[in-house]
Order: C-alpha cells, then sequence, then structure tokens
C-alpha cells in the first residue's frame, strides 16, 4: 500500500510541475502580420521602377498563394492603359490594395507578337478583342488560383474600354462583381483641339486612315469616337454598362486624351459616376496622373468596399506629377 501511495504522489507530481511548466514557459510568439508595403504617391515612383526592373510585378501583386478573405473574397485584377503595362501603371494602387486585404493581379496585354526589349514592355497596341481574350484567360486564371467565384476589376484609359468586350463577348460579365474605371472612354475620345476624327469622315477616309495608323498600334482606331469596335459596345441593350456589374467611374476634367472627359460617363442604374475635382478644385490630376493620387486610391477602396468607406483626401495633385503633398489622416 505504502508503494502504491509513493507511486500515487510521484505522478501527481510530475502532472503539477508539468502544468507549472506550461505556466512560466515563454509564450510561442504568433506569426507577424506583414508590414504595410509602401504606397508612392504620384508619377516618379511609376516612372524610376519600370527601368530599374521592366515587367516586374507591380509591389503587392501576383501573389499565386494569395487567398481572399470573408471581408473582401473577390481578387481585383488590374488592367493597364494603351502603351503601358502593369509595372509601370499599379506602383501606386497595387500595394494600397494589398495593405486594405485584397488578393491582386496584374498583367501586360497587347505587345506585338514578337516583341523584344524595349517594345515588348509597350502593352494595349493589339486589337482590343485580341487583347479580351488574353484578359480572359489571366482571369480563369486567378479565379483558378484563389478559389474565388468572382474578380473585381480597376481599369485605367484602355483598361476600362478594352474589357468591355470580354464582359459583352466573351461571358466575362458572370466573373465580375466591382468594375472601377479610372479615365473610362466608353464613347470614344475627339482628339482635340485636333478634330481628327471628324476630318477623317468629312473625307471619306476614316477607314483607310484607320488601316495605316493600325499597322503600329491596332487598338489606336478604336478609341475614336464612332468606331466600329465603339458603337458595337455601346449598340448592348443598356449601352456600356453590363447588367448585373457595379461600375464605379472616376474622371478628370482636365483629361487631355479623353475629349470631352465625360466619354466615360454611365447614364445607368448600376453605375456611379465621380469626378475629383468635385469638392477638391486643388485636384488638376490629367490623364496619367490621376491613376497615381491619394484622392483616386481612396475613391477605389470606396467603389470596393463601400461599407467601409472614407472622405477621399483632398490634396495638390499637377498635371503630369500627380501628388506633392499627401495630407495626413
Amino acid at each position: 500500500m505504502a508503494r502504491r501511495r509513493a507511486w500515487m504522489w510521484a505522478a501527481l507530481a510530475v502532472v503539477v510541475l508539468a502544468g507549472m511548466a506550461t505556466l512560466v514557459a515563454p509564450a510561442v510568439a504568433a506569426p507577424a502580420e506583414r508590414p504595410d508595403l509602401p504606397v508612392p504617391y504620384g508619377l516618379s515612383a511609376a516612372l524610376a521602377a519600370e527601368p530599374a526592373d521592366p515587367g516586374a510585378d507591380p509591389p503587392g501583386s501576383d501573389d499565386w498563394s494569395c487567398r481572399p478573405t470573408a471581408e473582401h473574397p473577390d481578387p481585383v485584377v488590374l488592367v493597364h492603359g494603351l502603351s503601358a503595362n502593369k509595372t509601370l501603371n499599379w506602383q501606386t494602387v497595387a500595394p494600397l490594395l494589398a495593405n486594405n486585404g485584397y488578393c491582386v493581379y496584374a498583367l501586360t496585354y497587347g505587345v506585338q507578337p514578337g516583341a523584344v526589349f524595349p517594345q515588348n514592355q509597350v502593352g494595349g497596341v493589339v486589337a482590343m478583342e485580341d487583347s479580351a481574350r488574353e484578359l480572359a484567360a489571366f482571369v480563369d486564371r486567378v479565379l483558378s488560383s484563389t478559389g474565388a467565384q468572382k474578380i473585381d476589376l480597376v481599369g485605367h484609359s484602355e483598361g476600362t474600354v478594352m474589357p468591355q468586350y470580354w464582359l459583352q463577348f466573351l461571358g466575362g460579365a458572370a466573373k465580375t462583381d466591382d468594375y472601377v474605371a479610372v479615365t473610362p472612354l466608353y464613347r470614344g475620345t475627339l482628339l482635340e483641339p485636333l478634330p481628327t476624327a471628324q476630318l477623317a469622315d468629312a473625307l471619306g477616309v476614316r477607314e483607310p486612315a484607320s488601316a495605316v495608323v493600325g499597322i503600329a498600334c491596332a487598338s489606336c482606331p478604336q478609341f475614336i469616337s464612332g468606331s466600329p469596335y465603339l458603337n458595337r459596345m455601346n449598340a448592348q441593350p443598356g449601352g456600356a454598362a453590363v447588367p448585373g456589374v457595379t461600375y464605379t467611374t472616376v474622371m478628370t476634367r482636365y483629361d487631355e486624351l479623353v475629349v470631352p472627359y465625360t466619354s466615360g460617363r454611365l447614364d445607368a442604374p448600376n453605375a456611379t459616376n465621380i469626378v475629383v475635382q468635385d469638392g477638391c478644385p486643388v485636384d488638376l490630376s490629367d490623364h496619367l496622373s490621376i491613376i497615381s493620387t491619394a484622392r483616386t486610391g481612396q475613391m477605389i477602396l470606396n467603389a470596393l468596399d463601400p461599407a467601409h468607406a472614407s472622405p477621399p483626401p483632398c490634396a495638390p495633385s499637377l498635371p503630369a506629377l500627380g501628388n506633392q503633398v499627401i495630407p495626413r489622416r
């Protein structure tokens, strides 16, 4: 009996000591959260990044191990503008979205077949129908990788009107939730003060002139108001606004390439139209600099997550340069 009691006390002592060791042992640190990426405002960061590492993924993008959260279930696909690429276009927006918990993806599309450096860094120059097929394949890869049902789109310039072909004719509408279009041109541009399109029409030479331009840039004639491409986009029921997709258009009065700047306005129940100068007259953003300002960045975040929207900051923004001073929150 005495021996049995000794074993019992010994076992109890082991249990007590083990429990005490658990209490006094240092806690195992939880995995550290990834620190926020720097978010540069202004075009200088983009211009520096492109020659430093041409073709590189913009910061925070194209992490194929990323899994969307319940808070942000839709991965975001970034679609650049004419003659740009993913590296140049998204130095501001990509890290901003990643810092806010989104899985972010960017592609360079529309490069001339067989192009070598540096021409292979010039995107968006093939026919927009062909670029839309590239976008379709990229989105399918994103959905397969993330397991998501739909994506959100953020486009700039050509990246607002090229995806319309995918949405309308390649089944993209069923795979898209929100679409934020920065400097959109759903009705094209008149390229004033030179009345290029009007003069070509008056002379009856738009078609041959477009063919000549199209040798170097097949998408360029498609941007002109009244082009067959744009006419087809706007001939659909409801016009350019595809049913089932929530649109937000972000425009600037100082857009020197989209003329008139209201060409991107969508008068549809599933569209919200924003002009960055409304409520912020010191924002002088033009066609290029608008994509790298804090004001536009917050507008994009608000459009993707309206339940947690914040007032967009108002800071001086200069044409071609973007923000010079960022206000503190």
